[in-house]
């Protein structure tokens, strides 16, 4: 079923498109001029310079704007003034995760990306020794005809939405050792217990049986990833999924992206091996449990599992900036995107989902008020918010 285990690696670049693609709605426009680069990096020199915080545990997710139009074009931006790549810094420096995971980075063979964003963290005294970044499926190319549009070879027809190989991948970041990790990203959809695969108006395999036979069900990745946490051992069930728009009658990408996040039900089941120590799922769903496109009630229903705790890390920034006849808390959105005819409006799309035997000792979202001074800089890494949660045992 393609699924295999790694030694833990650094890896790094890639790149992905700016602006309106078919994966996400339009980004917000970053800050103009020159302004934000001196002003973030006034703010990444004070909150580095607070003292470190105490245990507990802090593990946090991020969905940052750290993919670009071409492979090694992260790389370029991470060693100059780019206001996105500084205001990740700036946001890590203010939240100070152990453990954080990124899922919006753009994927290189030699992780030359991803160390050399640590070693800007490093230098103001933000220190991740551990990394990891494994290949993606974002920009596989398949070969196939996978969105059933006639046409072979577009972004779409990879094996995760993607223009090269890596673009928006995962990438993660630990003040921890990592251990062994079991990569679940080759499994074939088809083979997850209790798969829902798409059909045709016909009834037929859709986009047809050779398609479904080579279609994985990760569109970014699934990563089980053991960290040697102080106190015991941290089991992370990485991912990040595909939205669940972007398609026609068949639903095949919201069936894919419920299923992406059915993955971890069937983990925690035993249905694909024992269950490991100290599991806390991590990542982007791309599935809010009351608003927005989707089968919410998957997301919900995970949320609710007894397995499992909902810590609802939450923001003022976020409560403040609440959509009309937004069903759900706008205190737990973890993304910014307009609302109305423009776009979606504010969602809760990243997590940080503890099993049931941890204690929760705080958690939030990092979306500052306008008037804190680093609302621009969280503002120009992107839509996305940092979300973080602590634990302990």
């Amino acid at each position: 079923m393609g699924l295999h285990s790694r030694q833990p690696r650094d890896a790094g670049p890639g790149a992905q498109p700016t602006g309106l693609d078919d994966r996400r709605p339009p980004r917000a426009p970053a800050p103009r001029g020159s302004r934000a680069p001196r002003l973030t990096a006034a703010l990444l020199a004070l909150l580095l310079a607070a003292p470190l915080r105490a245990e507990p545990l802090r593990v946090a997710t991020w969905a940052a704007d750290l993919s670009r139009d071409g492979p090694g074009l992260l790389l370029r931006d991470i060693g100059r003034d780019d206001p996105a790549v500084a205001g990740v810094l700036a946001g890590l420096a203010a939240t100070r995760p152990d453990v954080v995971l990124l899922t919006d980075m753009d994927w290189d063979g030699d992780g030359a990306a991803l160390g050399a964003l640590a070693d800007r963290l490093a230098a103001g005294g933000l220190d991740y020794p551990y990394r990891l970044a494994l290949p993606s499926n974002a920009g596989l190319g398949s070969g196939l005809d996978l969105d059933g549009d006639g046409r072979r070879g577009t972004a779409r027809d990879a094996q995760g939405y993607g223009r090269f190989a890596g673009q928006g991948g995962l990438a993660l970041l630990s003040r921890w050792p990592l251990g062994e990790v079991r990569d679940l990203s080759g499994l074939l959809w088809r083979d997850l217990p209790g798969a829902r695969l798409p059909v045709g108006p016909d009834g037929r395999p859709f986009p047809s049986e050779e398609a479904q036979a080579a279609q994985r069900l990760s569109s970014t990745g699934h990563w089980i990833v053991p960290v040697a946490a102080p106190g015991g051992p941290l089991t992370l069930f990485a991912w990040a999924a595909t939205p669940p728009v972007f398609d026609g009658p068949e639903d095949r990408n919201g069936l894919r992206n419920a299923d992406e996040l059915a993955l971890w039900a069937r983990l925690l089941d035993g249905a694909l091996g024992l269950v490991p120590e100290g599991v806390l799922l991590l990542g982007l769903s791309n599935l809010d449990p009351a608003d927005g496109e989707g089968r919410r009630e998957e997301m919900a229903a995970l949320l609710a599992d007894l397995r499992l705790q909902d810590p609802r890390p939450a923001s003022e920034g976020g409560r403040a900036d609440a959509d009309p006849g937004q069903a759900g808390d706008p205190a737990v959105d973890t993304v910014d995107w307009p609302g109305g005819p423009e776009g979606p409006g504010n969602l809760r799309l990243s997590y940080v989902i503890p099993a049931a035997e941890w204690r929760v000792t705080g958690g939030g979202v990092l979306w500052p008020l306008p008037a804190d001074p680093l609302a621009e800089a969280v503002a120009a890494a992107g839509p996305h918010r940092l979300v973080w949660v602590d634990l302990d045992r």
